[in-house]
């Protein structure tokens, strides 16, 4: 069986803007500019899209696990009435202290994502806005990471970690990420000198 690509996604600082008391109900989600159109034109990609989100309010009691999947479903409503097109959303709902393998940096919702989607996380795309996000990529073995400056982006790429984990992409925003990686002709991978090296529970939103 042929494994397809994917475009990875997290969501807050991503897609939709950060909130510094954590997106706890739909009146919290504001989508970052460029977001659903950036979406809406590699909907019709031979890739997969799939958004992994840590959401540790949950663990922290802020937000019942049934609460943060309902605002994930909407969001991909609405995301899919821009025209664009979100395949599944994984969730981890812990905390640093619960010590999960789901929680980003570990890789355990990319791994997960790979098994039940058949994808080729070589030739795959992981799109974030924090160091934390870009360490989960290379430890899956996803072939390219980028981070963005929106949300978080911008002051993690100056933290004394991002020296550690040069070379980093790093491009202003989801639109640019999308447009730098995808080769509209047949969702190639750029060449590699076009681009630097890489280096338990789970929530999953089943997608109608």
């Amino acid at each position: 069986m042929t494994k397809r690509l994917a475009i990875f996604l997290d969501r807050d600082g991503v897609i939709i803007e950060n909130r510094a008391g954590y997106v706890r109900a739909w009146d919290d989600v504001a989508f970052l500019p460029g977001a659903l159109a950036a979406l809406a034109a590699v909907a019709t990609g031979p890739w997969a899209v799939i958004v992994v989100t840590n959401q540790s309010a949950v663990g922290r009691g802020l937000l019942d696990l049934a609460a943060a999947e309902a605002i994930n479903v909407r969001l991909v409503a609405t995301i899919r009435a821009a025209g664009g097109r979100v395949d599944a959303v994984y969730l981890c709902p812990h905390t640093d202290a619960d010590g999960c393998d789901c929680r980003k940096p570990a890789p355990g919702l990319l791994a997960r994502a790979a098994a039940e989607y058949a994808l080729d996380l070589g030739r795959s795309l992981l799109v974030g806005d924090a160091l934390s996000d870009i360490a989960a990529a290379r430890a899956a073995g996803v072939g390219a990471a980028i981070l963005v400056r929106t949300g978080r982006g911008r002051d993690q790429e100056q933290l004394p970690a991002a020296a550690a984990m040069q070379p980093l992409w790093v491009v202003e925003s989801l639109a640019d990420a999308l447009a730098a990686w995808a080769m509209p002709e047949h969702g190639a991978m750029p060449e590699r000198g076009a681009m630097p090296e890489r280096g338990t529970m789970q929530a999953k939103v089943e997608i109608p």
